[in-house]
């Protein structure tokens, strides 16, 4: 048996070691939501730099899929929040809707990532706010039985932009579904129901930046290039990257999309114009950073975790 004295000193090192515990435990909590289907060595990667951001500040970050939070709609369906917070790194923006619903403060929120998802309605949201951007055009609605058998509004179009013009799927990323079309039977071959027809920006050719925005700052940019001929920047493509320092008017130009379209983090890519003024290009609410922290060393996870815990 320990001496009186002993014991005492034992028992307040057991209470001091019991309240450390609880208060990880108390401390704040938050979901990760990933969707389900897209769960890659890249992508796993970055979702755990959430999970060590959010320790270092002693946040407990739960990662959730998709399909693990769905949940049933209805009368006596409504269930309190368990958790201060919804990180929400997916594009699922029905089941955003419902997390906001339930009182959860959903980051960013699903209308932010809905008009991020759309590039369409991602410069209806730059225009409102007069940011600079490409002379910029959207397909009109159609039916996906009924389709395009007539083309002829494209001569409005081909006034205003001429050619070469970029055609743009409203929905993809890294890149992708984005062409340079020379002719109008390169664009109507990429024409499909929901796109974008965009100003060619001749001065801006196989180069651009992404800035990364968290809050009202910009914590880390990169310049990207191409040498391969493609005039697109993005490093999925074959592009280049090098650590970039940003103007005040790029900067400003960053935060003033990002408020635009009601974000609180982003990826904002930005093409250099014929005086080499600054204009928007896309707009990113889950832009992967895995590249810009190879490029600049800033961990974008960090950022979010601490913007995150100074607005819950």
């Amino acid at each position: 048996m320990l001496p009186h004295r002993l014991s005492l000193v034992y028992g307040a090192i057991l209470l001091g070691v019991q309240d450390r515990l609880e208060g990880i435990s108390d401390g704040m909590k938050g979901y990760l939501v990933v969707n389900h289907f897209l769960r890659t060595e890249k992508f796993e990667e970055l979702y755990q730099w959430f999970v060590e951001a959010g320790q270092r500040i002693g946040i407990q970050v739960i990662i959730k899929t998709n399909v693990e939070l769905m949940t049933c709609l209805g009368t006596g369906a409504v269930k309190e929040p368990e958790v201060s917070f919804v990180l929400f790194w997916d594009k699922d923006i029905k089941l955003a809707k419902v997390l906001e619903g339930r009182g959860y403060r959903v980051f960013n929120s699903s209308d932010a990532i809905a008009a991020c998802d759309d590039k369409a309605l991602t410069h209806i949201a730059l225009e409102k706010a007069q940011v600079p951007m490409p002379r910029t055009w959207f397909s009109p609605m159609t039916y996906e039985n009924i389709g395009y058998p007539d083309a002829g509004f494209l001569e409005r179009i081909e006034e205003c932009l001429g050619y070469p013009m970029v055609v743009k799927e409203c929905f993809g990323s890294f890149g992708q579904q984005v062409y340079l079309c020379h002719n109008r039977e390169e664009a109507v071959k990429h024409m499909g129901r929901n796109v974008i027809f965009q100003e060619y920006i001749s001065s801006s050719f196989g180069r651009d930046i992404r800035l990364q925005v968290v809050g009202e700052q910009v914590v880390a940019g990169m310049y990207r290039y191409s040498e391969n001929g493609d005039f697109r920047a993005n490093i999925s493509n074959g592009g280049k990257m090098k650590p970039y320092t940003w103007t005040a008017k790029q900067e400003a130009l960053a935060i003033k999309s990002v408020k635009a379209i009601g974000l609180d983090f982003a990826g904002v890519d930005i093409l250099f114009g014929k005086q080499e003024e600054p204009m928007v290009c896309e707009v990113n609410s889950n832009a992967h950073f895995k590249n810009i922290f190879d490029c600049t060393g800033v961990n974008t996870a960090d950022f979010i975790m601490e913007y995150i815990k100074k607005m819950v």
